[in-house]
């Protein structure tokens, strides 16, 4: 019997708040992780720094649904 290892969603809610992809890294995502550094990294600069933040909190939100997730079928 595996067990997988459990991930505490605020946790990776508050990692994705601080750099965005690094709650997805967390939670073993981490091509999504990297999507989302990319996404939200590029919107910043793109639009000077005014439209980053819908994309800097559904990467948080993201991965804190995403460590719900992993959690129920684990």
């Amino acid at each position: 019997m595996t067990t997988a290892a459990t991930r505490n969603p605020g946790t990776a809610a508050v990692l994705s708040v601080l750099i965005p992809g690094l709650g997805q890294v967390y939670n073993g995502d981490f091509l999504r992780g990297a999507f989302w550094l990319v996404i939200t990294t590029g919107s910043w600069i793109l639009t000077v720094g005014l439209f980053g933040w819908p994309f800097h909190l559904l990467s948080a939100y993201t991965a804190y649904r995403r460590a719900e997730r992993k959690n129920r079928e684990s």
